[in-house]
């Protein structure tokens, strides 16, 4: 099999992950609840980060291009990837590049990586509160307090003392209503393709990288291949020895990026399954409907052909018998195995 399928389950607590009213929510329709969640994209992007962190090294630059019109306004145009699998991010990541009017050719690729958005292992297992919260500084007497009036004119401080009379009001605090929080077990899913993943095409018609990128990538000690897709360029045995260790912690440890400060939770991981069926790995982390208001939380650690590590902490709240403090590692030192198994040297010949 050329791809490796991982489930990650995690428990966030009273937290925010991603933004939009508080916290992002889709409808079940089954069981008729708001569900909050966290799209593929963001967490693609953690991952990503995580892979730079781990590296130390920095993002691929994107360009903005903007244009400006007659009356001198400024109009955001295409955003461009740097299309240049010598980045880690984007050899893990993928790229688009289409120019404004077909000035030039368009090039994309394929990401090794799919991610799903994280969401309820159960819809009976997770959900939103709305809560309300305040940002008070009354107890500062320092405070800068500004009243304009209907023109923007600034009041003076006996301005504001009169507006203020009978009225039992603060200037130094802000009421924030309905702030959403979400709680309960969540589960995501990663297909990585090992075809794919230190592969450039070399198919002119449809280009993923330019000409000048493949000279540097030439000059780099890229080898020109073939997959099943056709000609392409491969990442030599050393890029790949630097790179199958941090690609492995960052897909298993990684971190939500915009869980909020005031709202901060561990969002700890519960469970890791990794298996080549995808399947299987589907029903190691799952969830039972017990009756119309109850699910029951299952890691099932004996199914063959997939490998699940369950931390610590899952003991608190499902029902394991092999819960060790090294799970984590062991899982990413698993998938590290998995990937560095794989022929990348000869893919015809592997399949």
């Amino acid at each position: 099999m050329n791809t490796i399928y991982i489930r990650t389950l995690k428990r966030a607590e009273h937290t925010v992950f991603c933004v939009t009213d508080g916290q992002k929510t889709y409808f079940d329709p089954q069981f008729r609840r708001p569900i909050p969640y966290s799209s593929g994209q963001q967490v693609k992007r953690s991952i990503l980060e995580s892979l730079n962190g781990i590296l130390g090294t920095q993002g691929s630059p994107t360009t903005f291009l903007f244009d400006v019109n007659k009356k001198g306004e400024l109009k955001e145009g295409e955003v461009f990837a740097t299309c240049n699998p010598s980045y880690p991010d984007q050899l893990l990541g993928g790229w688009m590049k289409a120019a404004k009017g077909g000035a030039s050719r368009t090039l994309k690729r394929r990401s090794p990586m799919s991610v799903s958005a994280m969401r309820a292992l159960h819809p009976l297992l997770a959900g939103v509160r709305s809560e309300d919260i305040s940002f008070d500084r009354s107890d500062r007497s320092n405070n800068k307090i500004i009243v304009r009036d209907e023109h923007g004119n600034e009041l003076d401080e006996q301005g504001v003392k009169d507006l203020l009379e009978g009225k039992d009001r603060s200037l130094s605090r802000k009421w924030i209503p309905n702030n959403q929080r979400a709680t309960g077990l969540f589960i995501m899913d990663v297909a990585l393709d090992l075809r794919r993943l230190f592969t450039v095409a070399l198919n002119p018609f449809e280009p993923e990288i330019s000409d000048a990128t493949e000279a540097q990538l030439r000059k780099n000690g890229w080898i020109e291949s073939e997959n099943i897709f056709g000609q392409c360029l491969a990442a030599p045995k050393k890029i790949r020895k630097k790179l199958i260790p941090a690609i492995a912690s960052a897909i298993i440890d990684w971190k939500i990026t915009s869980n909020q400060s005031r709202t901060f939770s561990l969002m700890e991981t519960f469970a890791v399954s990794i298996s080549k069926d995808a399947n299987k790995v589907a029903s190691s982390i799952r969830a039972k409907l017990v009756d119309e208001e109850r699910a029951m939380p299952i890691v099932d650690e004996d199914i063959n052909g997939v490998d699940t590590y369950v931390t610590l902490p899952a003991a608190g709240f499902l029902i394991t018998t092999s819960e060790r403090e090294s799970a984590i590692d062991d899982a990413k030192s698993k998938l590290q195995e998995l990937i560095s198994a794989f022929d990348f040297d000869n893919q015809l010949q592997a399949a």
